[in-house]
């Protein structure tokens, strides 16, 4: 097991935290100052999706990493924050919405912002179910059709999968359950950091989170774990700046963790090829643009999109 070899995270404490304080909830409030609301979205992320979506059709979306706070591991205790933006931007721009995460005190908090929009039709509709990745082909019913239109997964959601058995089975299993769930003709969108770069240098790429309008890193400490000569885990520890967090009511810095595993993007792109048995149409991004291997820009996250054909 994963912590047998090392300690991703105090004792009784949610995955984010370093520190016991964690445990109060304080890991929970700087990332949501962290990452924000849907108004905190880049421009160019927002677009990115909506665009994508809308470009191919899509109407019916499963976001399989809704999560509340950072983006969840199924085997990882969870820490309550707020709940994950991508689900409320995506039902706020009309697309019919099904949430999933595995955790009861996760759903929770989807649930209550459900109730308190429920005047609002589209949240009403909202689907908000309680599911596993590795069980996810029984756990969320299919919408007419066989699947759904697109399932995203991003956010660098599904790094936080361990490698328990160190065969990536559970990988595998996991984006297999994924991709059922796409009807032919559909999409998948899962992302990842770029670990490639990471392992390679040692620090992640430079650039502001292309995902988040949020100026209060300061600093990302990269700890990496390798078991038998090879990357099995990576540590990413974040320092914020939270305003007000001092005693006399200047800004404060916040600590927290969160561990990964290190997917590149070569043998990630084939694992994804081969949850779809080799029949899909795959493209990959770097920071939102086409991506070249060689390339002089390095990008902070890789994107997959994956059409199922024939």
């Amino acid at each position: 097991m994963v912590d047998s070899a090392y300690r991703t995270r105090s004792l009784g404490v949610a995955a984010e935290g370093i520190p016991d304080q964690y445990a109060d909830g304080e890991a929970a409030r700087v990332w949501q100052l962290y990452i924000g609301d849907t108004r905190s979205r880049t421009a160019e992320y927002k677009a990115w999706l909506l665009g994508l979506l809308r470009q191919h059709g899509c109407q019916r979306v499963l976001d399989v990493a809704c999560g509340t706070g950072p983006p969840d591991c199924p085997f990882l205790p969870p820490t309550p924050a707020l709940p994950r933006v991508d689900s409320i931007m995506l039902v706020e721009e009309g697309f019919s919405v099904t949430s999933m995460d595995a955790s009861d005190r996760m759903l929770k908090y989807a649930l209550k912002e459900r109730w308190n929009r429920w005047h609002e039709p589209a949240f009403d509709k909202w689907v908000i179910e309680e599911a596993n990745w590795m069980t996810l082909d029984r756990d969320v019913p299919q919408p007419p059709g066989g699947g759904f239109d697109a399932v995203i997964c991003l956010g660098n959601s599904f790094a936080h999968l361990p490698d328990c058995k160190g065969d990536q089975s559970d990988h595998r299993l996991a984006l297999k359950n994924i991709a059922s769930m796409v009807r032919l003709g559909g999409l998948l969108v899962i992302d990842h950091r770029n670990y490639d770069h990471i392992l390679s240098t040692g620090c992640v790429p430079p650039g502001k989170n292309i995902y988040y309008m949020s100026d209060l890193t300061k600093d990302i400490t990269t700890l990496v774990l390798t078991v038998n000569n090879k990357a099995h885990m990576v540590t990413l520890d974040y320092t914020v700046q939270v305003s007000g967090a001092s005693q006399d009511g200047s800004p404060g810095m916040s600590k927290f963790r969160l561990s990964y595993y290190p997917h590149c993007l070569a043998p990630f792109t084939e694992l994804l090829q081969a949850a779809f048995g080799g029949k899909c149409q795959h493209s990959i991004l770097g920071d939102f643009k086409p991506y070249k291997p060689g390339q002089s820009y390095v990008p902070c996250y890789f994107s997959h999109v994956i059409k199922r054909t024939d």
